[in-house]
């Protein structure tokens, strides 16, 4: 398989996972801070995957593989915030959340909803959403990493 091929398979497989999320969110199961957080790196992803259909030049592939490390370390990060074996940011964990917040906020039903980082809200086979979104950004960081050395066509 060619470079370009690999890296714009790679920019799918970035794209299926954002749209995972999009429709998990759908479903009902809003994002946390640290969600929002694994998806800009994806989106960057894509949007690499974009460029390469033009100028598929190893950079990019570089970049690519950096991105999905990226989001593949914050979901391996908030899975183990989910399990208790660190902690996470206090503006989404059980310790915390509620700055930025008044009153009227606190009282209201129809009030912003806090989504806490260290609730597992979904999962498959014992893995939640952060820990498959790290396990299968680790494999397209595979893919962005074997385009990276491919030679040119």
């Amino acid at each position: 398989m060619t470079r370009q091929r690999l890296m714009i398979l790679a920019a799918a497989g970035s794209a299926a996972l954002l749209g995972g999320a999009f429709i998990f969110q759908l479903l009902g199961y809003p994002p946390c801070r640290m969600c929002f957080w694994q998806r800009w790196p994806h989106a960057l992803a894509i949007v690499i995957g974009i460029i390469a259909v033009v100028m598929p030049h190893r950079i990019l592939a570089v970049f690519g593989a950096l991105a999905a490390a990226t989001t593949a370390g914050i979901g391996f990060f908030h899975s183990g915030v989910e399990q208790g074996w660190w902690e996470g940011p206090t503006s989404c964990t059980g310790g915390g959340g509620l700055s930025g917040l008044d009153g009227a906020d606190l009282l209201s039903v129809d009030g912003p909803r806090v989504i806490m980082c260290d609730v597992i809200s979904w999962q498959m086979f014992g893995l939640s959403m952060a820990a498959w979104n790290g396990i299968l950004s680790a494999f397209l960081v595979v893919i962005w990493v074997i385009a990276a050395r491919r030679a040119a066509p």
